[in-house]
Formats: structure tokens, sequence, C-alpha cells
């Protein structure tokens, strides 16, 4: 299957108060949408399933920014902005091979569960719970 397609102006966070949110400062560019891993500096950057080290899938950017900027990370919820209506309902999802984006098929390289497609008041949209603790490896 091919990656997830994303609208970068349609993310944003379907149940606000039923999901954990933190701010996090970039380290490069990064757009509303993608996923992305903590530094060992404490940024935020664009996360790869196939480079070491950029595997370590932390969150969500819910919105966009350049390096230094403070920007919205998701580590739990449900997101608007994907396209998984061709997808059925408790499909789950990897981060991809291609930076920053998810996939409902693991990667060649890593399997990294990012989240599931869920149905919500007839709409389907992503759940995210990204583990924290895990190291990928």
């Amino acid at each position: 299957m091919a990656d997830i397609a994303v609208t970068a102006a349609k993310v944003g966070r379907a149940f606000p108060g039923n999901d954990e949110v933190h701010t996090g400062i970039l380290s490069e560019t990064v757009t509303a949408g993608q996923i992305v891993y903590q530094t060992s500096s404490g940024t935020f950057g664009v996360a790869d399933a196939d480079v070491t080290g950029r595997q370590q899938a932390r969150g969500v950017a819910l919105r966009g920014g350049g390096a230094g900027q403070a920007v919205p990370i998701l580590k739990r919820g449900f997101v608007e902005g994907f396209d998984v209506t061709s997808l059925n309902a408790d499909v789950r999802l990897f981060l991809s091979d291609t930076a920053g984006r998810i996939n409902d098929v693991a990667s060649t390289t890593l399997t990294v569960i990012c989240g599931r497609v869920f149905v919500v008041n007839g709409q389907k949209v992503v759940y995210f719970d990204f583990d924290w603790l895990r190291q990928w490896s």
C-alpha cells in the first residue's frame, strides 16, 4: 500500500480534551501532519522508519514550522486530515520509510506502530498513541 495522504491545512485535533498534546521546539522544518522524533538535545525532527535514530516516533506535528519554532505535538488522540477513507476501521498504521509519513504496511526496515484507523461519529480519523517508553531498534 502507499503512504497515507495528509492535507496539512486540515490536520487537527478531532476531540480536544480527550488527547495529549505537548509543545516541542523543532530542529528542522516540519509540516503539519508529519510524524516527529525527539533528538538527543530535546528538539523534534522528522521521523523516518529507515534512518537510524529517526525511528523513535514520538508524536505528530499539529502545526508546521521551521527550526527553533515551537509547535503543538500530539502524543495521543484522534486526528483529522489524514485520508484513511479507503481503509477499514481498526487497521494499524506504521511509521513509513518516507520521512514523516504513515502507512498501513510496516516498513521493510523496522516496524514502528503509530496508531489505528477509527470511526467516530461516522467519520474515519486516525487515533495516534505514541509509545514514549519504547526504544525502536
